[in-house]
């Protein structure tokens, strides 16, 4: 099996980080810190994730990572959380851009995300890795990162895998 890589940046990487765990089809996600080129320079929060294309959409990670955070508002701290789809290609920056593009149609208010170029990755501490799995009970975890899981599994049962979930949503 090939896996596919690309990275997004939006919100805390730990919110980013167990988002894209729970999906069907992510065999691994990286937490830490990405740069980009010119401007986008500056490290921000972000996640790479390594996926199995033929088991989930580049369209749908896109569209998931567009919904989970505050993909169409500027604040101040948007150095820190750049909302970014970082890509490691020409072509997957032109594919991105597509589904961007299409997605916007679904929405009044102008997405914001930006499309990078991928230049370097700094991993989180290893105390901070696979946050939400070591720490579901911390009140961050029940106030931001919950909420994001129920969306999900409200909005996009079918991609996610039920079973890291399901200790907190014994109904499902």
């Amino acid at each position: 099996m090939e896996l596919t890589q690309i990275a997004f940046g939006g919100g805390c990487h730990w919110c980013t980080e167990a988002v894209f765990q729970t999906l069907i089809g992510i065999e691994n996600v990286k937490q830490g810190w990405i740069s980009s080129t010119n401007e986008n320079n500056s490290f921000s929060e972000a996640v790479i994730v390594y996926f199995d294309a033929e088991k989930v959409e580049l369209k749908t990670l896109i569209e998931i990572h567009l919904l989970t955070h505050k993909s169409k508002s500027n604040h101040s701290m948007r150095n820190k959380y750049r909302s970014a789809v970082y890509c490691f290609s020409k072509s997957q920056k032109e594919i991105s851009k597509n589904i961007i593009d299409e997605l916007q149609l679904d929405h009044k208010d102008k997405i914001i995300t930006q499309l990078l170029e991928f230049i370097e990755f700094k991993p989180s501490k290893d105390e901070f890795q696979n946050y939400y799995q070591s720490n579901p009970e911390k009140p961050f975890c029940k106030n931001y990162i919950n909420p994001k899981l129920k969306f999900l599994l409200k909005n996009f049962s079918s991609q996610i895998e039920k079973s890291k979930v399901s200790h907190l949503f014994p109904t499902i």
